[in-house]
């Protein structure tokens, strides 16, 4: 490997892990992430931390601030009812798209995806305050299948950075939400509205499933605000 794919492959590493940590809501908001100790730790070059920083920071899970470097993304109830108004536009957009131009193959990935989803327990058994690593990651699956036909890149694009916002929330918020959903029920009207490919059902149901996301992310929210950093 030369040097200039050891530093990809370094920056690579660097974003990927930081950001499973920041979605993960490992990292905390406001939390000052320190390029050496980073280096160190993930054993790369304080070149590639940076590269990888800034990445990051294209995708806003991290902000750069003037002679205090960088910092995790904060949160707060505005960010997070505009991000929500933000995802169900999109969502719908992307949904009727792939609606109007999924094939079978697509169809079959969906029920898949929904299949594998419907199986298993949401909240982590042995840690029954925290989501399970194997729900969270079919719950995106199931998401990102809904809407995999749609031929818009960029739609898709932004759909999977609104996504991995939404994500971040709902990490944070797991321990602290107390409401009860019924949530297999709600992918499983999704489902059926588009296998009928009935945009208007489907369009209706994305925007009442994040709405109701949102409130719950939001009353968790409004019950343990944020400390400033």
């Amino acid at each position: 490997m030369n040097e200039k794919t050891k530093g990809m492959s370094q920056t690579r590493q660097v974003f990927t892990e930081l950001r499973a940590a920041i979605v993960g809501g490992r990292m905390l908001p406001g939390s000052k992430l320190n390029i050496a100790a980073l280096a160190d730790e993930l054993d790369v070059s304080a070149g590639a931390v940076r590269e990888g920083l800034a990445m990051l920071e294209a995708e806003a899970l991290v902000v750069s601030e003037p002679a205090r470097g960088y910092r995790v993304s904060p949160i707060s109830e505005t960010d997070l009812e505009e991000l929500v108004k933000a995802r169900i536009e999109i969502e719908k957009l992307c949904l009727a798209e792939a609606i109007r131009h999924g094939d079978l193959a697509w169809e079959g990935s969906v029920v898949s995806a929904h299949h594998r989803l419907s199986r298993l327990a949401e909240r982590d058994a042995a840690m029954p305050s925290m989501l399970s690593a194997e729900w969270t990651a079919s719950h995106a699956d199931f998401h990102n299948a809904l809407v995999a036909g749609c031929p818009n890149s960029w739609l898709l694009r932004m759909h999977q950075m609104l996504y991995q916002q939404s994500e971040r929330y709902r990490q944070l918020s797991a321990p602290l939400s107390t409401q009860k959903r019924d949530v297999r029920a709600e992918h499983q009207a999704l489902l059926d509205a588009v296998l009928n490919r009935d945009i208007q059902t489907a369009q209706t149901l994305i925007a009442e499933h994040l709405q109701t996301t949102g409130r719950v992310l939001l009353a968790a929210l409004k019950a343990n605000p944020p400390a400033d950093k």
